[in-house]
C-alpha cells in the first residue's frame, strides 16, 4: 500500500476504532449509504496449493474489522498468521504458506461485494517481512512445532505474529495485538514496526506487559485489540482463561483478563470479564463505545445451521470497566495478584470473584448472531467487530484463507454446511434496536 492510500486509513484514526466513529459516520459530509445485510469478497486470489489439489485462497482477513471514517464504502480487515491446519503428531501446525504474512487488507465496498484494493504488509524494525511462525521459548512460544507442507520443521522466529486485534491511532500509526506472546505491535503507517512489547522483555522499546499474559491458553492469546474514543488508552481482551497457573486447575473457569494499556506511560491495569459458558472458544473481539463501554463478541466454535451439530452461542455484549475491580499486581508476579493463595482465574466465577471481593465488568446481551440474523449466520468464526453509527455495527467472519484441516497433515476445502459453498470473507451489517450510548 502506498504512503497516500494508507493515510486516508489513518488520517482520522482514531475515530476509526471506535468511540469517535459514532460521531464521523454522522457526518453530514459523508454519504448516506445502504448498506446490504452483508457483503463477501468477490474472487479472493490464490495463495498456495496443497498436494492433494485443495485450493488456499488469501482470503483470511477477517480477524479484525475497523472502518473509514472518511469513505462509508471501505473497511479494513486483519488477517491471522496465515492457513495452518493441525498436524497428526502432538503440537504440530502444518502451514500451507510458511513465509505468509501477516498484512491488513483495503476492501471497498460495491453493490454487495467487498473489492480487495490494497493491501500493506507487516514488518518488523528493520523493515524486514514479518511472518506468521510460532516464536521461541521465552519470546512467546506456544509449545507448537512448525512444519511444512512436506512435513519438515519449520525452525520458529522472533518476528513470528499470530496477529488477532487491530486498533488505529489519530497520528497515522497502527496497533495489533496476537496470540502467541501475547505480543502488542505498534506499526507505523507504512507497517513496520515502532515497537514491539510482550510480558518477557524480547520486544523492543524496553516496555512490557504484565507478566501473567504469558500464561495464555495457546493460541488463545489477546484476541481483542481497541482504542479509546480519546486515543490515550489501548484495550485488550483475552480470548480465554490464562492457564494460570495451570489447564487444570483452572477447568471450568469463566475468568477472561481484560488489560488497559496507557499509550503515552506504558501503565497497565487489568480487570475481569465473566465469559457465559466454560465450553465456549472465548471471546473475538472488542471495540470501545466510550472511555469506559465496550462491545465483546463471545462465542463458540461451531458453525450456525449445521444439521449435524449447529452452533449454539454467537452473541455480542456490551460491557463496562466502571466500578469494576483493578486486578493488577503491583508486584508483577508471574501468576499475577492472589487472592487466599488462589489466582483470578481459579476463582472461576461469580460466586468466587464476590467471595474474594473482586467486582467483575457489567454486562449486557446486545445482539444475537444465531437467532437475529436470517435466514441463518452460516459462519463458525465470528471475529471482528466495527461501529458505525450509534444503532449500526459491522461484524465480519475469519474464513480461515478458505481450508480447513483434513486430520492427515493437510487440508481440506472449508465448506458451510448452511450453504454448501466454500467459506469467504463477509461483513454482516447490522441494525441495533437499542442505541448503544
Amino acid at each position: 500500500m502506498t504512503t497516500h492510500s494508507f493515510t486516508s486509513v489513518v488520517a482520522l484514526s482514531g475515530a476509526l476504532t471506535l468511540g469517535l466513529l459514532l460521531v464521523s459516520c454522522n457526518d453530514h459530509r459523508l454519504p448516506v449509504v445502504n448498506y446490504p445485510a452483508f457483503a463477501e469478497a468477490s474472487s479472493p486470489k490464490i495463495l498456495s496449493t496443497a498436494a492433494n489439489g485443495t485450493v488456499l485462497y488469501n482470503g483470511g482477513f477477517g480477524s479484525a474489522l475497523v472502518a473509514d471514517p472518511r469513505d462509508a464504502n471501505v473497511f479494513y480487515l486483519l488477517t491471522d498468521r496465515g492457513p495452518n491446519a493441525a498436524g497428526t503428531a502432538a503440537n504440530s501446525i502444518i502451514f500451507g504458506k510458511s513465509d505468509f504474512t501477516p498484512q491488513v487488507g483495503k476492501f471497498r465496498l460495491i453493490g454487495n461485494q467487498l473489492v480487495l484494493e490494497e493491501t500493506i504488509l507487516l514488518k518488523n524494525a528493520a523493515g524486514q517481512l514479518l511472518n506468521g511462525l510460532p516464536n521461541p521459548t521465552g519470546q512467546g512460544s506456544t509449545g507448537e512445532t512448525a512444519l511444512d507442507l512436506n512435513g519438515n520443521p519449520i525452525a520458529p522466529s522472533a518476528d513470528g505474529l499470530d496477529s488477532e486485534g487491530l486498533a488505529l491511532a489519530s497520528d497515522g500509526t497502527f496497533w495489533v495485538s496476537d496470540e502467541y506472546g501475547p505480543h502488542l505491535v505498534h506499526f507505523d503507517r507504512m507497517g513496520k514496526t515502532l515497537e514491539r512489547i510482550n510480558p518477557f522483555g524480547s520486544g523492543t522499546g524496553g516496555r512490557t506487559l504484565p507478566k501473567v499474559l504469558a500464561r495464555r491458553r495457546p493460541n488463545r492469546g489477546m484476541e481483542g485489540l481497541t482504542i479509546t474514543p480519546d486515543g490515550k488508552t489501548l484495550v485488550g481482551l483475552m480470548q480465554s482463561p490464562l492457564y494460570n497457573p495451570s489447564s487444570a486447575a483452572v477447568s471450568g473457569s469463566l475468568v477472561l483478563r481484560v488489560m488497559t494499556f496507557d499509550i503515552a506511560t506504558g501503565s497497565t491495569k487489568q480487570y475481569v470479564y465473566l465469559m457465559e459458558n466454560a465450553s465456549l472458544t472465548g471471546c473475538s473481539e472488542i471495540v470501545a463505545i466510550t472511555n469506559t463501554t465496550f462491545l465483546a463478541l463471545e462465542r463458540d466454535g461451531d458453525y450456525g445451521g449445521n444439521p449435524a451439530k449447529p452452533a449454539a452461542f454467537k452473541r455480542i455484549y456490551k460491557f463496562d470497566l466502571a466500578g469494576a475491580t483493578d486486578i493488577s499486581d503491583g508486584a508483577n508476579g508471574d501468576g499475577g495478584k492472589l487472592y487466599n493463595g488462589l489466582t483470578v482465574e481459579q476463582l472461576k466465577d461469580k460466586a468466587g470473584l464476590t467471595a474474594a471481593g473482586i467486582v467483575p465488568v457489567t454486562k449486557s446481551l446486545v445482539f444475537d448472531l444465531l437467532t437475529q440474523i436470517s435466514p441463518v449466520y452460516p459462519h463458525d468464526k465470528a471475529e471482528g467487530i466495527a461501529i458505525l453509527s450509534n444503532t449500526l455495527i459491522a461484524v465480519s467472519n475469519d474464513d480461515d484463507f478458505g481450508v480447513v484441516d483434513n486430520g492427515q497433515n493437510s487440508f481440506t476445502t472449508k465448506i458451510l454446511p448452511a450453504t454448501g459453498k466454500v467459506d469467504m470473507n463477509r461483513i454482516y451489517f447490522i441494525n441495533l434496536s437499542t442505541p448503544l450510548k
